[in-house]
Formats: structure tokens, C-alpha cells, sequence
């Protein structure tokens, strides 16, 4: 039995960055396909209920999926699981851009839905190589890059579109191609993993530790609670304000600044103060007070600043779930208890749209309301999760591994 170097003398920790810049790379390139989506699908004749299995179909895949990439993350490598998906994300939207039916369109985004459930693989990855008391960091910056996805996609997406509405998947494709060529240069394998990580373990498995089971359901508590806001904020915002979708977009864009900005660089001075369970606690509890009080906004400019308040609190507490999970994780396991953890958001993004949407039809401020319940929930069942001290301790090499 070696002891395993510490988190400093482990050269792919130096390459975090490197890997951080890839997943933006590959959320860029999901962020393109977004506000074209329902215009393409809209060409062979989609009606809401199609646009809404499409989705639906997308989120379907990434829950069936994210453990099963895990899995194979532990007994086969991070790196070479991260190429493959990359590398099939970028045929997915090949096949997109190429559909000329429904049924084709949506085969592809099931199929993109599958590679996509690789943010599991890069938390494994980012635990690996971060000891706990910096994970939250860099569980933030995984966070950040979704920010900037979301930032940058859409707006790439919107300009190609000038050139008919499969041009934007053929970028992606193309992006995400690149992506694959970049990475393989520059992404190494965690040195602490360990390739054949002993007999095959599954969701149930992952479940089966109490800890781990309360915070992968917090985690769709919380994925249902957001989708609401995502999924109706536009009927909302054009009933309420008769907004159109650009007026739209830039709230969302603007909202995506603001989580970028908290969990880039904000979540570094916070964890340090605190530990990851209140932060949890706290990032819920304003999350769930800004989007109740939504439907109460009398003007636009009210309205900006529970939506701020909101993207400040997912901010604060996606972040601390993940780092939550992975601290509860076995290290051999790890991968596929983070892929459940992400399954757990998937099957929330899977009946989240369709609560929203009868929710709507019965109220108009119904699912924001119900969406505050939830949080609420979140807030008094991250009590009985372990305290952690804040990240202010230095950094201790993890035990001997066999």
C-alpha cells in the first residue's frame, strides 16, 4: 500500500484549468443550440406538445446516462470518457443540423442528451485532484462554466441563425469537434484515479448511503424548483410585460452573468468563511424567497431585483450540493455517485416542465410559489446533512489508498 501524492504534487490538478476550459468549450456549443431549438423544430411543423417531448427527450437521456458515463469513468479513465463524449456531442448536432423530420430531431437530442451527461465525469475529475477543503472552489468554477455557456451560446447561436436555422447546430458541431482536438492535447488523467476501481457499482449502490441519498433527492427538489422559473419565465414575462423572446433572452443572459460572476469567483471568499452545509442552507432559502416574490414585481424594474436575488442564490447552493456529494463519496466510487447526483437533476428536468406548465394553465404565479415550497423543503432538509469547516484549514494529503 503506496499513500497517494497530495493534491499539489499531482500534475493533472495543475491542468484543472485546462479542464475547465474544455467543459466551457462543450457548454458553448450546447448554449448555441438553445433559443434556435424551437424555431427548427417549428420548420417541420412542431407543435408545443413535440417541442416539449423533444426536451423532454434531451433531459430524459442525460438522466439514464449521467451514471453510466460515472461508472465508466472509474473503471476506464476521465479522460478518455470525457473524449468520447465530446466527441459524440459533436455528432449529435451534426445529426441535428442534417434532420429533416421530427423523429430525427428528436433521436439527435436524445442523442446529444446522452454525451451530455459528461459534467458528471468532470466533477469526478475535479474531485480527484482537489483536496476538500478547495473543493467548493472549484466546484464553483464547474458552476461558472455554466454561466458563461449559457452566456456566450445563445448569443453565437442567435448571429448564425441569420443564415437559416440549422447553420447554428453545424457551428456547434464544429465547436464541439475542435474541442475534442484540444483536449486531446491538453487533458491529462487525474494521477489519484485508479483505472479498474474494483466490482461494478450502480445507482442503487450510490444510494444505498443515507448521506448520499438526502442530497441527490435536495438536488431534484432543487432541479424541479429552478425549471419551473426556466420553463414558464417567458409566457410570464409576455402575459405580464408583453415581452417578446429577445427581451427575454436578455434577462436570461443578464441572470447568467450574475451566477458566473458569484461562482467564478465569489464562492472562494464564501467557503472559506463557511461551510458548505449553510451555504446550502442559505443559498436556498434566498433562492426560494426571490422567486416567490416574482409574480408580485408591479413593473420590469422591480422584477430585476428578485430575479438578481435568485441567480445569486443558485449560485451559492448548486455548488454546494455538488461539493456536498462528492465529499460524501467514496474516492473509487466517486464517479458514478456524482453521475446519480446529476441524474437526480435530470429526472427533475423531466417532470419539472410539465408541473410548470399545468401549474400555469390553474395560476399564473402558481409554479413560482411552488417552486419557493420546494426550496423551503431544501432549506430544513440540508439540516441533518455533516458540517463542514469552512475551507480556511490547510490542505491535508488524502489517506493511503490500497
Amino acid at each position: 500500500m503506496s499513500e497517494a501524492p497530495a493534491p499539489s504534487a499531482d500534475p493533472a490538478r495543475k491542468a484543472l484549468p485546462v479542464l475547465l476550459s474544455v467543459v466551457v468549450v462543450d457548454l458553448v456549443g450546447f448554449g448555441i443550440a438553445i433559443p434556435v431549438l424551437p424555431f427548427l423544430a417549428r420548420e417541420y411543423g412542431a407543435s408545443g406538445v413535440q417541442l416539449g417531448l423533444i426536451l423532454t427527450g434531451y433531459a430524459g437521456a442525460q438522466f439514464l446516462f449521467a451514471p453510466v458515463w460515472g461508472r465508466l469513468s472509474d473503471r476506464l479513465g476521465r479522460r478518455r470518457v470525457m473524449l468520447c463524449t465530446i466527441a459524440g456531442t459533436s455528432a449529435a448536432l451534426l445529426w441535428l443540423g442534417l434532420a429533416h423530420s421530427l423523429l430525427a430531431m428528436f433521436a439527435a437530442r436524445f442523442l446529444a442528451g446522452a454525451f451530455a451527461a459528461n459534467v458528471s465525469v468532470a466533477a469526478a475529475y475535479v474531485s480527484d485532484v482537489t483536496d476538500e477543503s478547495e473543493r467548493t472552489r472549484w466546484m464553483g468554477l464547474l458552476g461558472a462554466c455554466f454561466g458563461v455557456g449559457f452566456v456566450l451560446g445563445p448569443a453565437l447561436g442567435g448571429l448564425l441563425s441569420h443564415w437559416g436555422y440549422a447553420t447554428p447546430m453545424f457551428g456547434a458541431a464544429v465547436l464541439a469537434a475542435g474541442n475534442w482536438v484540444y483536449a486531446s492535447f491538453v487533458l491529462g488523467e487525474p494521477a489519484r484515479h485508479t483505472a479498474d476501481a474494483g466490482p461494478r457499482v450502480g445507482r442503487l449502490d450510490a444510494l444505498a448511503e443515507p448521506a448520499v441519498r438526502r442530497i441527490c433527492l435536495l438536488n431534484f427538489a432543487f432541479s424541479i424548483a429552478v425549471v419551473q422559473l426556466e420553463t414558464i419565465f417567458a409566457f410570464f414575462m409576455a402575459d405580464r410585460f408583453g415581452f417578446d423572446a429577445m427581451d427575454v433572452a436578455w434577462i436570461f443572459i443578464g441572470m447568467a452573468v450574475v451566477m458566473g460572476g458569484i461562482q467564478g469567483g465569489g464562492m472562494k471568499a464564501l467557503s472559506a468563511r463557511t461551510s458548505e452545509r449553510r451555504l446550502a442552507r442559505g443559498g436556498s432559502l434566498l433562492l426560494g424567497a426571490a422567486i416567490a416574490a416574482v409574480p408580485f414585481a408591479p413593473t420590469v424594474a422591480v422584477l430585476l431585483v428578485p430575479l438578481a436575488l435568485s441567480a445569486v442564490g443558485r449560485a451559492v447552493l448548486q455548488p454546494s450540493l455538488m461539493s456536498l456529494v462528492s465529499m460524501e463519496a467514496r474516492h473509487e466510487h466517486r464517479g458514478v455517485v456524482l453521475g446519480t447526483f446529476q441524474s437526480a437533476a435530470s429526472l427533475g428536468r423531466v417532470v419539472g416542465p410539465v408541473v410548470a406548465g399545468l401549474l400555469y394553465d390553474a395560476e399564473m404565479g402558481a409554479p413560482f410559489w411552488f417552486a419557493s415550497a420546494l426550496l423551503f423543503a431544501l432549506f430544513l432538509g440540508a439540516r441533518g446533512l455533516r458540517e463542514r469547516a469552512p475551507a480556511t484549514e490547510p490542505v491535508v494529503a488524502p489517506p493511503p489508498l490500497a
